[in-house]
């Protein structure tokens, strides 16, 4: 049998004005800036008048360790979502925006699949409503109003060498991750080392994700810490006086955006933050705005648990004070089989006892979820080429583990292939228990804090850190920033720092190559093994096979 693509099925979607979207979140059409027919972005005014009503029901959707076989949790977020308002709830999802590095590079796109899809997809994963494009140049500006003080005289004596800030791009470009700037003769500067990192990776982006409101964000943008002087001493950006000029700019980018389902339900898409180098978390704003509106509110954290679950639950959940009131952990039958050791190339045929090998990788993080007080459910995401005995094989498995599966077709069927699950969050949503708890408290010091990340959640023995690493927290507690949680940039394909290795692998060691203070955010990055802040293309980047057809119409994206 043939099937459709998803961006055939995005095109042949059925949308409401974005206007009757609202309608069912009860939000006015005077208080949405529309941005064509099919999205728009809601207005501050509002989002204040609904500060005092009650919060619905947050749920996460996670995953286990990502694989070429693929797992769906985007594809789950939705369809969860329109499962929950299918059995009658009102319900909205929560997603973040699509980087066009990773749409161009290994991805091809993210809004989802199938029939549990966020359109309009080829917008999602495009320009949009310029949110990140908005990002990159206010990151950029401070980066040019720094060396542009430089230059003039230098006033806050600056030590050039120790210039932190680094230029962002919403692109995978190996080629600018180190670079020396400034090159040509006096007119252009002083020549020094710089880099790039991509735009989901900066800290301006992380920002706008945990802020509360433009108050809160120009002052998050003020503390952030650009360069050291030659007595070490910070200088921030409300230093460079860039703070201002930048919260205008963003101004626009921090009202979230709404879309809808394929199904015609509310979704909110805003930021963008990867979770292998950055929190991994749509914004606070836009889950605390659904929250507001909806009964159930579901999101989405990036990669496996062991990253994107991690940050929400201990960095977003904790600057937020959010709880959420059930985990949903993605698994798929096929990655289940390439983590019990089977080729991409020899997932069709059934294979059972590498399925039960394969789900100590998902047994592992079924365990780590649950350290949080919080219940958890597996949702298996249905292939075509699933057996019934391999999807049985799962489902005893995590019965084994104390939780429970449910098998989810919801990327053929729709709502209609979701609705057993939304029936069970639904009930485990609304037992009130209370039990949330984060890993470790705000008091460790920031060393403790990592090796609590690294031994808790990835089973390493140890941390391994070189002296300055270690020289370096301890300045940053001495300065008074040992409260702040810690964000682990980390390969996402393990729960080690090699992305070969699957599984639940124990014994291993977590190498810290360099630790980064983001004070404007509000946490700490450490840097592991080899992962980069600036990403390449692969060998065959998705963007050859992007291009338009006969028709003008978009083809490739998926």
């Amino acid at each position: 049998m043939e099937y459709k693509s998803d961006i055939e099925i995005a095109r042949e979607a059925s949308k409401l004005p974005i206007q009757e979207i609202g309608n069912k979140l009860d939000i006015p059409t005077d208080h949405l800036l529309p941005f064509g027919h099919d999205k728009a972005k809601i207005s501050t005014e509002f989002i204040n008048e609904k500060s005092g009503n009650r919060d619905g029901k947050l749920i996460l959707v996670t995953a286990i360790n990502p694989t070429p076989a693929g797992e769906g949790k985007t594809t789950t977020t939705v369809g969860l979502g329109d499962g929950l308002n299918k059995i009658g709830k009102k319900a909205a999802i929560c997603i973040r925006e699509a980087s066009l590095g990773p749409c161009f590079g290994m991805k091809g796109g993210a809004a989802g699949g199938g029939y549990a899809q966020v359109v309009p997809m080829e917008e999602m994963n495009l320009h949009f409503t310029g949110d990140f494009h908005a990002i990159t140049s206010a990151h950029n500006l401070l980066s040019a109003m720094i060396d542009n003080h430089i230059y003039w005289g230098n006033e806050l004596d600056i030590d050039q060498r120790r210039v932190v800030w680094r230029r962002v791009m919403d692109m995978n470009d190996r080629a600018l991750r180190q670079i020396t700037a400034s090159l040509g003769g006096v007119a252009n500067g002083f020549p020094r080392e710089a880099g790039f990192d991509i735009t989901v990776a900066s800290e301006v982006m992380a920002i706008l994700c945990l802020a509360n409101d433009l108050e809160d964000l120009q002052e998050r943008l003020g503390n952030i810490i650009v360069a050291y002087r030659r007595d070490k001493s910070p200088v921030f950006c409300r230093d460079i006086k860039a703070d201002g000029a930048m919260t205008v700019l963003l101004k626009q980018a921090m009202q979230p955006n709404l879309v809808q389902t394929l199904e015609n339900n509310p979704a909110f898409v805003h930021g963008g933050p990867f979770a292998n180098i950055a929190h991994g978390c749509n914004s606070v704003i836009a889950t605390k705005t659904a929250l507001k509106l909806a009964d159930y509110v579901v999101t989405e954290a990036g990669f496996g648990a062991d990253l994107g679950a991690e940050k929400f639950l201990n960095i977003k959940c904790r600057k937020a004070n959010l709880e959420p009131s059930v985990i949903v952990i993605v698994a798929t039958v096929r990655a289940m089989k390439m983590n019990g050791g089977v080729l991409k190339s020899d997932l069709g045929p059934e294979n059972v006892e590498a399925v039960k090998s394969g789900c100590v990788n998902l047994g592992r993080h079924i365990e780590n979820m649950k350290s949080f007080g919080v219940p958890v459910v597996v949702a298996i995401n249905h292939f075509v080429t699933d057996s019934d005995t391999e999807v049985g094989a799962i489902e005893d498995y995590v019965n084994s583990q104390g939780s429970e599966a449910i098998l989810c077709k919801h990327w053929a069927d729709g709502s209609n292939g979701a609705t057993d699950l939304a029936q069970r969050v639904s009930e485990l949503a609304d037992k009130v228990e209370g039990n949330f708890n984060h890993l470790y408290e705000d008091s460790l010091s920031l060393f403790e804090k990592i090796e609590t990340i690294a031994k808790k959640i990835y089973r390493a023995d140890e941390v391994v850190a070189n002296h300055s690493i270690k020289e370096q927290l301890l300045a940053w507690e001495k300065a008074g920033y040992s409260h702040l949680p810690v964000c682990m940039a980390k390969t996402q394909y393990s729960f080690s720092t090699d992305p070969n290795l699957r599984g639940a692998p124990t014994g291993h060691s977590i190498p810290i190559r360099e630790v980064r203070l983001s004070a404007g955010a509000g946490f700490v990055v450490a840097i592991c093994g080899d992962i980069m802040t600036m990403p390449g293309l692969p060998r065959k980047p998705a963007a050859e096979s992007i291009m338009l057809n006969e028709s003008g119409l978009i083809e490739g994206l998926f």
